[in-house]
């Protein structure tokens, strides 16, 4: 044999066994990864707020219809089914502001324009408070409808003229 042939027989020994070695701890360190995970996994799946927001996750988003069968278990429910109280309804303008309004306006974003920036407010104010109500009521850009509430258009048009009061 040469001394090549050995040299490369004694690099091929060499880098198995340093591969096996490697492939080794990865399975080890693997089997202890699935031991640890299976013990946490076990303990979050009995808590009952867990379950609920797996079975949530997993619910199916529609339902079919078909025609000659039963389909009532399709039907809209009238009633809410969430144990959560009614949104309350802002008093003035400023709470309706305060609580939803000021998140866009007093930093600015989404090109909200901010509070106290006479340039930006300007021409949206000249253009007159019929055209403001719409935009905040209808929605505008990047501003959902009624800024995501479902308040009544009385409320919106508080929290408008509020925000005008703030920019004149």
């Amino acid at each position: 044999m040469s001394k090549a042939e050995t040299s490369d027989t004694h690099f091929f020994n060499s880098f198995s066994l340093v591969l096996g070695i490697l492939i080794f701890i990865a399975i080890l360190i693997f089997a202890f990864a699935r031991w640890i995970g299976h013990e946490q996994l076990e303990e979050q799946m009995t808590q009952p707020i867990q379950q609920s927001a797996v079975q949530q996750n997993i619910a199916p988003l529609a339902r079919v219809a078909i025609a000659g069968k039963d389909n009532s278990a399709l039907a809209v429910a009238t009633t809410p089914t969430s144990s959560a109280p009614a949104q309350d309804v802002p008093k003035t303008g400023k709470e309706a502001f305060d609580t939803v309004c000021t998140s866009c306006h007093t930093l600015g974003l989404n090109g909200a324009p901010k509070i106290g920036d006479h340039a930006a407010w300007g021409p949206r104010i000249a253009q007159g408070k019929a055209v403001l109500y719409q935009a905040a009521i209808n929605g505008l850009r990047l501003m959902p409808p009624r800024g995501g509430t479902t308040w009544p258009d009385a409320t919106i048009r508080e929290a408008v003229d509020y925000m005008v009061s703030l920019n004149k």
